[in-house]
């Protein structure tokens, strides 16, 4: 009975212990045109295990999905996996097809809010879009996520893309997503960026 008893208990302390992160993003975090095992966020989970809490990665992402998309997506997944922590990755979508900054902005600052009441840590990845759009928007619609960071007092992630787009061979020939080869590099730059928002093991 005793042993029965521990062991009931081990597997609760276990459970308390354990985190899950989601990351709710676009084909940048989708694993676009390759195995999803392959992308970067299959790829950081062994890390965060290494050096966090954190024992599950969800990768909620989805190609072409934009932050009215994942706002309607969000309640289900809030309440199916309870994450601890969840990484927003959006907004290019969005920004790609003009929609104006204050209902991007008003979009993720429902996604981090939502987030938030059901308990989660978030952190929000900064994007960019191309210069081609105009200074103007490019500008207004870059300025959203520092913001909202300062605003809601989340943790800011650099955007991993200028990176990536200045590697020789790292580039899909869209000139818009990184190819399989780059997502390596990529999981340790997450995982190197979101350590300090992060609680330690403990």
């Amino acid at each position: 009975m005793i042993r029965i008893l521990s062991f009931c208990l081990l597997i609760v302390s276990h459970s308390a212990a354990s985190q899950t992160l989601l990351v709710l993003g676009d084909s940048l975090s989708a694993g676009y045109q390759m195995a999803i095992e392959k992308s970067w966020p299959s790829l950081i989970e062994p890390k965060l295990t290494e050096i966090s809490k954190i024992t599950s990665v969800v990768n909620a992402s989805i190609s072409g999905d934009t932050s009215g998309n994942s706002l309607d997506r969000l309640p289900a997944l809030l309440e199916q996996y309870s994450p601890d922590y969840v990484l927003i990755e959006l907004g290019a979508n969005d920004g790609l097809r003009g929609f104006p900054p204050k209902q991007i902005r008003n979009n993720l600052s429902e996604l981090i809010s939502l987030s938030q009441e059901n308990g989660a840590q978030v952190m929000l990845m900064q994007i960019q879009i191309p210069p081609n759009y105009g200074q103007r928007y490019s500008k207004a619609f870059a300025d959203i996520y520092p913001e909202l960071s300062k605003e809601m007092q989340i943790p800011l992630i650099p955007f991993f893309m200028e990176k990536i787009v200045l590697t020789k061979g790292w580039m899909m020939a869209d000139g818009l997503h990184p190819k399989e080869i780059a997502q390596p590099w990529i999981a340790e730059f997450m995982a190197t960026q979101m350590l300090p928002h992060i609680k330690e093991q403990g």
